[in-house]
């Protein structure tokens, strides 16, 4: 999905896909932390049957989308109705009022757009896959004109040149059915998926730190569900924002959530992303990971998130810390079943 997301495997996609050809040619591929289903979309182009994952509803869309969905069946109809709804006039409703009026997220005029295409898509009674193309390429045409660092914690004081830019969908890169069978999206607690879904190999990917993704990126969350909920605080996030707790995000309880996950996911194989500033040392991950086979780790150099480079702020904007390194390093664990 090209849109700007915290921990996103941009530049380790391909050594991904390759690591993954080294350890089985063809079969099927769990992902359990989907996000943005970039690898997984990565992994179906490669001719994998994929099963993404991940317990966000935007993401779970997001992966109907890329992973699910096939382009010999929904390419035509979806490009006609994404025509259609570029023809919308906009109409001013929850979401401009809320993310364009009350807050920064959108200039009001794409705002509108939004509502009227947002409203259009829910009156129009789609197959699932269908609207999820639909819905991913609304996510994808406001993330071109937001006015934001990159996660939806704040907007920028003042508008983004991009932001002055039309409203545009755009068809999804929708790829045609793998080569191994239909790849599938489900919306399961990372646990729960490991240990329902099988697969020859797993790809996990999960959070590492203490930044909930549903916080950064809780206004797609509201785009998928149009729930028009009760908003809190400057960036206006969804009120469930401070129920829905993933133990993942917590150092107290990492540890044994993700101990339990290794044990209980089903695949022969397992590529394992991480990062430095995780809860986990390296050590530590090789050492648990040496449970299900010989480890391997590759290591590499990148930028930290944008939100690190430019520093902290207060919520009115203004800077009270300092900016620390700027650089980190992303881990691979390839895990090959020594069976």
């Amino acid at each position: 999905m090209p849109i700007k997301y915290l921990g996103s495997k941009r530049r380790l996609v391909p050594e991904i896909v390759r690591l993954a050809r080294e350890l089985l040619p063809t079969g099927t591929v769990v992902d359990l932390f989907s996000g943005t289903a970039r690898v997984g979309h990565a992994l179906k182009a490669a001719g994998y049957r994929v099963l993404a994952n991940d317990h966000l509803h935007y993401a779970e869309t997001i992966a109907r989308c890329y992973v699910q969905a096939d382009r010999e069946d929904h390419a035509e109809i979806a490009a006609r109705l994404i025509r259609e709804l570029n023809a919308l006039p906009g109409a001013p409703g929850w979401f401009t009022e809320t993310y364009c009026r009350r807050s920064r997220y959108l200039q009001p005029k794409n705002g509108a757009r939004v509502d009227a295409i947002r409203e259009a898509i829910a009156g129009m009674d789609l197959d699932p896959e269908l609207e999820a193309i639909l819905l991913v390429s609304l996510m994808e045409a406001a993330d071109r004109v937001d006015s934001t660092t990159g996660v939806q914690m704040a907007y920028l004081k003042e508008w983004a040149p991009r932001s002055h830019n039309d409203l545009e969908l755009r068809l999804p890169e929708l790829l045609p059915r793998a080569a191994a069978g239909k790849g599938r999206a489900y919306r399961f607690e990372a646990r729960e998926a490991a240990r329902r879904l099988s697969g020859d190999l797993a790809y996990l990917d999960p959070p590492y730190n203490q930044h909930s993704y549903l916080g950064n990126y809780h206004l797609w969350e509201s785009l998928v569900l149009w729930d028009k909920p009760e908003t809190y605080g400057v960036a206006h996030k969804r009120v469930d924002c401070r129920e829905r707790k993933s133990d993942f995000n917590r150092r107290s309880a990492f540890l044994a959530a993700w101990r339990e996950t290794v044990a209980a996911v089903d695949a022969r194989h397992l590529i394992v992303s991480f990062s430095d500033e995780g809860f986990l040392s390296r050590e530590e991950m090789v050492e648990m990971l040496a449970s299900r086979g010989e480890v391997r780790v590759l290591t590499h150099d990148s930028d930290r998130y944008v939100g690190a480079r430019i520093g902290i702020h207060n919520p009115r904007g203004e800077k009270v810390g300092s900016v620390g390194r700027l650089r980190n390093r992303e881990f691979l664990f390839v895990v090959r079943s020594r069976g």
